[in-house]
């Protein structure tokens, strides 16, 4: 950094209250993958080598999640961008994080802002070419709560929600999105060698700001931790330290609730509560949108009722309320986990109650396993239908509290020696009578189960003892259980007679001889992800009927040969020649299909190809040994998302033959074996 800009840098964070940090004090370690390894004194240091690591690998999407989180994702995106910045405005995101930024955030944790904060802004005046958008940098700890809030919020349905108030005419914010995740855990009563074993493996987007990136944290304030975590995030979400870790996998219990004003004939700002008539607050959000080139400053009304941020349609005047939007210690409740040595310090984080949602499945060096279906839940009044739009005209409906961590659905230490969740039933998270039971309906929690949890359950049920190796075997299983379970009844798909169909006749003797495995150089695989990607468009008219019909089944396979006719010019297509592994130039054989235990779910690419884009994402397997963790990981392409390093596509085809690294918290070893030390300067 040339030695002006340093100083002037550093006379912006001392009049701005913030901790100067000397650069020369932290250490970056790259391993042969890749992987930073970040080494400080103290715990905002090693933030401030995290983030100069990650902007490194990945400039360009943290970037685009701090204009999200500053509502000026229009300003570089245009149209696309104005939507979220408009939801930033229209929840008053950024005024609930000025009312509660100072109170209600530790100041140990505000310095660990301060310290993620200086590296990237140290990072953006050291590459001013990199910058995407003017005026984004310098950043702020407020900006990246205000990220975070935003993230929290569309995790609780804010963006369905608002669809679904405006007809299906605002679109989703998909870049946003997960698809499921799994973790499991077994320990030293379900375990041959006596050991624990945790499975942390969220079913992430493969690109995106919420894709995942590999990092190891270590200070001498007792932070040292491995694991992945998304783009403008200070700490890591879901990995281990020396004494424990945690998987997550999203869970959808109610977060949110709509409901509809009984507006006032004579007057569309005032709408009736507890018979008095009561007049929506008003207010100007102010977007910038780049149009042609242009930023054009566009103004649009957000309101807010008793209930919280509302809109007016032609189809009536709608509010919407959830626990998300009320707390910004998000973030900091994930610190808190980083920085656990037990199961009592998590559990004390766990009653921070911050985090609006998630499954989390736990397991420490002490042999304690737990799973709890997290939540920021409401307390609600029984007599309502919580599932519906409610009436927006009383103060029954308007809570104000939250159900207690006691109150959410959760397992400790079963005897069956394990706890699994696949983003099936909570109360289904491990075997027999220690499952937890539905204390209360309004809760709204989902009791259903997928191919995931079945197959998971088919493989471990006939082990008395399991082992690594079975372990392993159970993460890397591609195979759908031997009865299938999607959102529709597909039976009727494998039940056709071909003799009575000689036209498609092919199709149905492959998938009838299928072993429903979905390898790469699988016939059957093949076949089924033509006739799963027609299926699945379908799935609301087939919920209707409760499953595929014998006519239905015939007319999807037909249109499932004409494509493959099409593009191919043949139906034995093996499921690695039309799903890709894509990056740069480079293209492999992809195997994986949706809601298999290592899933994979694709979009078009070209010339009738599909390119994944979801699925299994980030691996982290780990035994908790006495003499601590022993750690294996495994990323999609690599650890930089940038085209002209080595490690942009230098992990995609262990990725594939589902081979892991080796990784490790000591110290000592990081520095023997690494490839590259420097400092974040």
């Amino acid at each position: 950094m040339p030695k002006i800009a340093t100083i002037l840098l550093l006379l912006v964070l001392t009049h701005t209250g913030y901790t100067q940090f000397d650069p020369t004090k932290i250490d970056i370690i790259r391993d042969k993958y890749g992987v930073p390894h970040i080494f400080g004194k103290t715990d905002p240091e090693v933030a401030y080598g995290l983030a100069w690591a990650h902007a490194e690998d990945d400039f360009t999407t943290i970037q685009q999640s701090l204009m999200a989180g500053k509502a000026m994702l229009a300003q570089y995106q245009g149209k696309k961008g104005a939507s979220i910045d408009y939801i930033i405005h229209l929840l008053r995101i950024p005024e609930l994080v000025e009312e509660k930024y100072e109170k209600d955030l530790s100041p140990d944790f505000k310095k660990l802002l301060e310290g993620y904060c200086a590296g990237l802004n140290a990072y953006a005046n050291n590459h001013p070419k990199e910058i995407l958008l003017k005026h984004l940098f310098p950043v702020v700890p407020k900006d990246m709560i205000q990220y975070s809030v935003l993230q929290l919020c569309v995790l609780s349905g804010a963006d369905k929600a608002l669809a679904s108030i405006f007809g299906g005419t605002v679109p989703l914010l998909e870049n946003y999105k997960t698809a499921g995740s799994n973790a499991f855990a077994f320990n030293s009563a379900k375990t041959t060698d006596g050991q624990v074993y945790l499975d942390i493996n969220a079913h992430q987007p493969l690109e995106g700001p919420v894709a995942f990136y590999e990092a190891h944290l270590c200070s001498e304030e007792g932070w040292n931790i491995l694991g992945a975590n998304f783009p403008g995030a200070p700490s890591i979400l879901h990995g281990v330290n020396e004494n424990l870790g945690w998987a997550h996998t999203v869970n959808n219990p109610d977060k949110l609730d709509v409901y509809q004003l009984e507006m006032n004939p004579a007057n569309k700002l005032q709408y009736k509560f507890d018979g008095n008539w009561e007049t929506l607050e008003e207010r100007t959000a102010l977007l910038k949108v780049k149009i042609a080139g242009a930023k054009i400053n566009v103004k649009k009304k957000a309101y807010w009722s008793k209930y919280g941020p509302t809109l007016i349609t032609e189809r009536g005047t709608f509010s919407i309320r959830m626990p998300a939007q009320m707390d910004i210690r998000g973030l900091e409740q994930w610190y808190r986990f980083n920085k656990a040595k037990n199961f009592t310090e998590f559990k004390a984080a766990l009653n921070m109650l911050a985090i609006p949602g998630y499954n989390i499945v736990y397991a420490d060096k002490y042999d304690t396993i737990y799973y709890l279906s997290n939540g920021r839940i409401p307390i609600r009044d029984k007599k309502f239908n919580w599932a519906t739009t409610l009436p927006g005209n009383t103060s029954a409906t308007l809570w104000n509290e939250l159900h207690p961590l006691a109150d959410l659905p959760q397992v400790l230490q079963p005897t069956s020696g394990y706890v699994y969740n696949t983003n099936h039933s909570p109360f289904h998270s491990t075997d027999g009578a220690e499952n937890p039971v539905v204390k209360d309906i309004t809760m709204g929690y989902e009791t259903l189960e997928n191919n995931r949890s079945k197959r998971f359950e088919e493989l471990v049920k006939p082990l008395n003892k399991v082992s690594y190796a079975d372990f392993k075997r159970i993460k890397f299983d591609r195979q759908f259980p031997s009865k299938m379970y999607f959102p529709a009844n597909i039976d009727s798909l494998f039940l056709l007679d071909a003799t009575a169909h000689p036209d498609i006749a092919d199709i149905i003797n492959n998938l009838k001889t299928w072993d429903k495995k979905t390898d790469a150089q699988s016939i059957g695989a093949g076949n089924f992800f033509f006739v799963y990607t027609i299926a699945s468009k379908k799935w609301g008219s087939y919920f209707k009927n409760k499953g595929i019909k014998q006519e239905d089944a015939i007319t999807i396979l037909r249109e499932a040969k004409a494509t493959m006719m099409k593009d191919f010019g043949r139906t034995n297509i093996q499921l690695g020649e039309v799903q890709k592994l894509v990056r740069g130039n480079i293209a492999i054989p992809l195997p994986g299909l949706p809601d298999v235990l290592a899933p994979m779910y694709s979009i078009p690419y070209k010339n009738g190809l599909y390119k994944g884009n979801q699925g299994d994402a980030y691996i982290e397997l780990v035994r908790f040994t006495k003499d601590g963790p022993m750690i294996e990981s495994l990323n999609v392409y690599g650890a930089s998302a940038r085209k002209n390093s080595p490690h942009y596509t230098d992990q995609m085809e262990m990725y594939t033959k589902q081979e892991t690294k080796p990784m490790t918290l000591n110290k000592a070893e990081v520095y023997k074996n690494a490839v590259s030390k420097y400092h974040p300067q």
